[in-house]
């Protein structure tokens, strides 16, 4: 069984320091289908779920994390840990037609 803890505690340590929103994060959690404030995507970092793993991803080491807005609409973050910060790649709202109903595990094609 992989251990993910690292990634978890490497999500934790960067955002104590910093959390930067990438621009296409911005534009997700602006849609208006779909607001997403900043208070919520903090919420998911600090207190979300690992829900998958990208260790050789482009951007560098990132994970996706699962959280609730404060309606307890589900919210997907995406994230990669870097040395002084918390990049936020992206957040949205999952689709029930991609995801299992307890948005961790994606749909079978």
């Amino acid at each position: 069984m992989t251990d993910y803890s690292d990634i978890v505690s490497s999500v934790k340590k960067s955002a104590a320091k910093r959390i930067i929103y990438l621009p296409h994060a911005v534009r997700q959690m602006s849609r208006p289908d779909r607001i997403i404030l900043v208070a919520e995507v903090r919420n998911v970092v600090e207190r979300g779920e690992l829900v998958e793993d990208y260790p050789e991803d482009v951007r560098g080491h990132s994970c996706l994390l699962l959280g609730y807005k404060l309606d307890d609409t589900p919210i997907h973050v995406v994230c990669s840990p870097k040395g002084d910060y918390l990049a936020i790649i992206t957040a949205y709202i999952p689709n029930p037609e991609e995801w299992e109903c307890d948005y961790k595990r994606r749909r079978r094609r």
